[in-house]
């Protein structure tokens, strides 16, 4: 079926007014962008494609449907060669199926998918976060303390597409200070991927967006003060709330 609904527009920050405009009107729930409000500057690609996996974590491109290039060109007030890269890219990351002559499926996955994703990404970063915990300094931990808080602000404002960005620079930059690129990269490709809700899913409640931040505070604080065996506890459990 042709997009019809709302989607959102994450753009550059720190540009210029009308940049802005856009950014914020998409936050505060616009159905629709006005039509002269063009994507604008940089890689117009990038930006398109930063829109539409906001918008896969928003739920505004749903599960099963199919949603038109030409259409979503429009929305966006670009050509629709961006917009087909971008559902290109998605399509590589497993967030849609092209349908030639007449657009790009989103696709379904299943809680037992979502919980593999959680153990295979437990697998890779629990043995990180644990062996950073005994080797890093303590005021390298307390340097994080601004992307936490960027992860509460996210969750106090019940904004899920930014949050899952906050969460995912989060845990990417605790993986960074293991100096292996690669694992950085295969994590938030995991991360990014358990982050798109399941089909009919309700939207994801502030209170436990709230909740999610406030156990990355947590796990800083010890990692901060040392304290190896509540790192570890913490750690699990996080990881086991992302299989619930």
């Amino acid at each position: 079926m042709p997009f019809s609904g709302p989607i959102s527009t994450i753009l550059p920050r720190g540009r210029d007014p009308q940049e802005d405009r856009v950014h914020e009107a998409a936050h505060a729930g616009v159905s629709a962008l006005i039509p002269t409000q063009k994507v604008l500057r940089h890689s117009v690609r990038a930006q398109v494609l930063e829109a539409l996996r906001a918008a896969l974590v928003d739920g505004e491109l749903e599960p099963g449907e199919i949603y038109s290039g030409p259409a979503l060109a429009d929305r966006f007030g670009v050509s629709a060669t961006p917009v087909r890269e971008a559902m290109q890219q998605l399509a590589l990351e497993g967030a849609v199926e092209c349908l030639p002559n007449r657009g790009f499926r989103v696709l379904s996955r299943t809680p037992r998918a979502l919980a593999e994703l959680a153990e295979v990404r437990a697998l890779l970063e629990v043995p990180v976060m644990l062996r950073l915990a005994r080797t890093v300094a303590p005021e390298t931990w307390a340097a994080l303390r601004p992307a936490a808080a960027a992860t509460a602000d996210a969750a106090a404002a019940g904004d899920p597409a930014r949050y899952a960005e906050a969460d995912r620079a989060f845990h990417r930059q605790v993986l960074r200070l293991g100096g292996n690129e690669q694992l950085v990269q295969v994590a938030e490709e995991l991360h990014r991927r358990s982050q798109w809700p399941l089909p009919g899913a309700p939207r994801v409640r502030r209170a436990d967006l709230v909740a999610d931040a406030a156990e990355h505070a947590a796990l800083l604080e010890a990692l901060v003060a040392g304290e190896l065996a509540a790192v570890e506890s913490l750690v699990r459990e996080h990881f086991a709330g992302s299989a619930a």
